[in-house]
């Protein structure tokens, strides 16, 4: 390209960002108070700037051009004009380079120093302050992207919600250690669509990956000057540009490619978004982007106060979704995903932000009622983490129909269950059974309830039963961050041990815990890594750990092989028998035409679970019979589902209980599938009659099959 561009159109304001027709580029910017807007161009080798334009058209407070001589490759960014009155939320400084909410790719590093901040740091009235530095030789540059891709004819593989089993992982963690993938692609958007690692995923039995964030993201200074990084990635600076972290070309191009090679494997990917907040944190941080364009458009301020802002994510700042602009971008970005990259779904990240009006959180918000009635994004898998930090923000089963909720309750009980806790029995039931206490009343179904036990925020699954504490010291925070609360039990020693006994235990609780979130109903997340014993040495914050600490590890032993293993075989079973991922709630009534109900609830003497049993405190043993023969289902054809029958025992007391095997319907057999506490993944052997005792061991689990007798 030559520059300086001579030809300077007045384009349009139809479409923002940086928009290449085939002939020119089109730039638009929205900023409703700004008083003028510069079109900053930089060379695409030396990062040097070469032109500086100013917009002179403004339509409908969008400002705009057209550059016919630019080109895909183009590296921009902004200057924006206006007001530095912070006490009124203005905080406008044209010294500052900033990138654009609609940029779809991004390069370069954004090297840390005071020039990044609009005010100047130390100065006696702190953020009222100006300061006149420059930041653009250190600072991101947006870039033009070339919308080409070949896509042929892929297409969603649109599992339904019923028979989802989720992976949550990290790009760069799940392959930055794997033996097979060529190091050039480890850790890359690249790396995720090799052989190896779609062959792992597939033999594993997931229907849908779950990316965690590849938005656009930035390294928290503080971090950054500690030789940290935000490895997790929850503080987006753009929405609609993959982070150039994972990759070494063409973000875009290479996002797409990888989503294309998930699709025809027939798995789904789902996109971890942070809508919630942005990376420029309170009144106090950097000015990059939004804050520089129009602070008081694109932040919730305070009311009476706007030189602050109101913070209901805990990260300084809150996304104001009721300005019409600011929302259009988030479901433009949205759409993008959707449309453009063919994405599958999202799960959103502090959902109960988004939906807040003034300030409660507003089941019939705008971000809602937009979601709903939209011909794309109605479509897609939507899974809210359905609470914030402000007033009111818990909202676990609160949210619309259509929606997946994390169900954090789950993860509570299962985890407080099988550590031995008292009086759970009631709430263990409903958790096994979807949780219809928080779902069913606004009609929602089982597929509702997003379980899990573990995500990337706490401990790792082998972790859980290997530590009563964190231990986060390598976060240079003396151990005071991440949750206290952890639910977790070391099994009799803190960490790592070489008693045989101990490791046997926690094998055994490993696999207490995912037997437990694989047969209940709703859709059961797994985290990346947990199916192979991934251990952070008892790290449940490790969200700015770059390193081994983090990345998923390869090298299994014969443990973590016989582990996976089981995982493999769980998944199987789910997939195979329908009646472990019903699409309606059980209802505990007998069925037309039969004699028999579709569950029962079982005490170890073989009897029903009377009302007055569900409340003792001293029950932690328990058998639930799943009755697949008579389910009342069907297919979407119309034919009915049917399965077999199971039984399963649970027993979270360190005792031995004789199970009384249950009599329901013709005489039959019973044959053992999973016993959690026989070794090396064998079955039970022989087959038990109706009115045998199985010999049901402590702290384990077991799943039977009916077997009539012909």
């Amino acid at each position: 390209m030559n520059y300086p561009f001579t030809a300077i159109w007045p384009g349009t304001s139809s479409h923002c960002g940086a928009t290449w027709d085939g002939e020119g580029v089109n730039f638009a910017l929205f900023s409703e108070n700004a008083h003028k807007v510069e079109l900053c161009l930089f060379d695409p080798i030396t990062q040097h700037e070469v032109q500086r334009i100013e917009m002179r058209e403004q339509t409908h407070l969008i400002w705009h051009c057209y550059l016919p001589e630019a080109r895909p490759g183009q590296l921009y960014g902004y200057r924006v004009h206006g007001p530095y009155d912070p006490k009124r939320g203005h905080r406008f400084n044209h010294n500052k380079l900033l990138l654009e909410p609609y940029a779809k790719d991004i390069v370069g590093k954004l090297n840390w120093s005071d020039a990044h901040f609009g005010y100047t740091i130390g100065h006696p009235q702190e953020d009222l302050s100006f300061d006149p530095r420059d930041n653009a030789a250190d600072m991101l540059k947006c870039r033009v992207m070339d919308p080409a891709f070949t896509w042929g004819e892929d297409k969603s593989p649109k599992i339904a919600w019923s028979d989802m089993v989720v992976y949550e992982l990290h790009v760069r963690g799940f392959t930055k250690n794997h033996p097979l993938i060529p190091h050039s692609l480890r850790g890359s958007y690249a790396g995720l669509a090799t052989a190896p690692v779609i062959n792992h995923i597939k033999r594993l039995g997931v229907t849908s990956v779950e990316l965690m964030p590849v938005q656009s993201f930035i390294g928290d200074r503080y971090l950054v000057e500690q030789g940290l990084s935000n490895y997790w990635g929850y503080n987006s600076v753009c929405f609609l540009a993959p982070d150039h972290r994972y990759g070494a070309g063409s973000m875009a191009s290479e996002f797409r490619t990888m989503v294309k090679t998930f699709h025809s494997n027939n798995i789904e990917v789902i996109l971890d978004v942070v809508y919630n907040h942005t990376a420029e944190g309170s009144h106090m941080g950097p000015t990059l982007c939004y804050r520089g364009i129009d602070n008081a458009v694109y932040y919730r301020l305070v009311g009476d106060n706007p030189r602050y802002c109101m913070d209901y994510t805990g990260c300084g700042n809150t996304l104001n979704l009721q300005h019409p602009r600011v929302l259009q971008l988030i479901m433009d970005s949205l759409r993008y995903w959707v449309v453009e990259m063919h994405v599958d779904g999202f799960r959103f990240d502090l959902a109960s932000a988004l939906a807040r009006e003034l300030h409660a959180v507003d089941r019939l918000s705008a971000f809602f009622d937009i979601l709903v009635q939209d011909p794309v994004l109605s479509q897609v898998k939507l899974i809210a983490e359905p609470w914030d930090l402000g007033e009111c923000g818990y909202q676990v089963g609160n949210f619309p129909a259509g929606w997946g909720e994390w169900n954090d309750r789950y993860r509570d009980t299962i985890r407080g269950y099988w550590k031995g806790d008292a009086g759970l029995i009631g709430d263990l039931a409903k958790r096994l059974t979807g949780s219809s206490d928080f779902y069913d009343h606004s009609g929602r179904k089982p597929c509702a309830s997003i379980n899990f036990i573990t995500s990337h925020d706490g401990f790792t699954l082998h972790d859980l039963v290997s530590y009563n504490d964190k231990h986060n010291e390598a976060s240079g925070e003396d151990n005071r961050d991440g949750s206290n609360n952890n639910n977790s039990w070391n099994c009799g020693i803190e960490g790592s041990s070489n008693d045989a006994e101990i490791n046997a235990l926690r094998e055994r609780q490993k696999r207490n815990l995912l037997a437990t979130l694989l047969f209940s109903q709703g859709v059961p997340m797994i985290t990346a890594g947990d199916e192979m014993g991934r251990t952070q040495r008892g790290n449940n914050n490790a969200y700015c750990q770059d390193n081994e600490l983090s990345w998923v590890n390869w090298d299994l032993s014969d443990a973590d092989q016989k582990f996976l293993t089981f995982v493999q075989k769980i998944i199987a079973i789910r997939t195979s028998h329908p009646v472990f991922r019903r699409r309606n709630f059980f209802q505990g009534i007998t069925i037309h035409g039969s004699d028999t109900k579709d569950i029962y609830w079982f005490k170890p003497d073989g009897c029903v679970m009377n009302d007055d049993e569900w409340a003792h405190d001293f029950a932690r043993c328990l058998g639930v019979f799943l009755v697949g023969t008579t389910m009342l289902e069907q297919d979407r054809r119309g034919q009915p589902i049917l399965d077999d029958n199971f039984l399963l025992l649970f027993n979270s007391d360190y005792q031995n209980i004789s199970f009384c095997l249950p009599t329901i319907g013709d005489e039959c057999r019973w044959k053992g599938i999973i016993d959690t506490h026989i070794p090396d993944n064998k079955e039970p052997e022989g087959l038990f009659k109706s009115g045998d005792t199985y010999p049901l061991e402590g702290r384990s689990f077991v799943l039977l099959v009916q077997k009539n007798i012909s």
